[in-house]
């Protein structure tokens, strides 16, 4: 898989934001399955319960948004697919030492581009400034 999306594209997908056309759009053209793994589970079902939390949306629609993740992974727009962990703890620890303290890099940005690198990305989409930023310099091209 080349193309690797962080949580803050997929929420995108999954609840009405301000660029959420953007990343529809982007998915309307893809025509590959996006990799979907545990951390993005994890990371993904959490953002839209904070939501919740938030207020920006009720549990009826928490509800509706965990069915149309398990939906789209059933009709094959999401893969499930396993993160080589040990590979990818060690990409992000490269990376880290690499350019935390030029870049003030966060953990899950780390983890994010490593978990990317190990399942051999070419592509990261997200709409997270610092990430993109941080992405790129990796050599990873950013979209959407």
């Amino acid at each position: 898989m080349k193309t690797y999306a962080d949580t803050s594209f997929l929420v995108r997908i999954y609840l009405t934001q301000s660029d959420s056309h953007k990343a529809l759009a982007f998915m309307r053209d893809f025509r590959d399955a996006l990799p979907f793994t545990p951390l993005h589970r994890h990371e993904l079902r959490n953002a839209i319960r904070l939501a919740v939390f938030r207020k920006q949306i009720d549990a009826a629609r928490r509800k509706a948004a965990f069915e149309d993740i398990e939906s789209d992974l059933a009709d094959g727009i999401l893969s499930h697919v396993p993160i080589p962990w040990t590979n990818a703890f060690r990409e992000s620890e490269q990376l880290g030492m690499a350019h935390t303290e030029d870049m003030g890099v966060r953990g899950i940005d780390l983890l994010h581009t490593g978990v990317a690198i190990a399942l051999g990305a070419k592509e990261f989409l997200t709409f997270d400034s610092r990430q993109a930023d941080f992405a790129k310099v990796t050599g990873l091209k950013v979209k959407p």
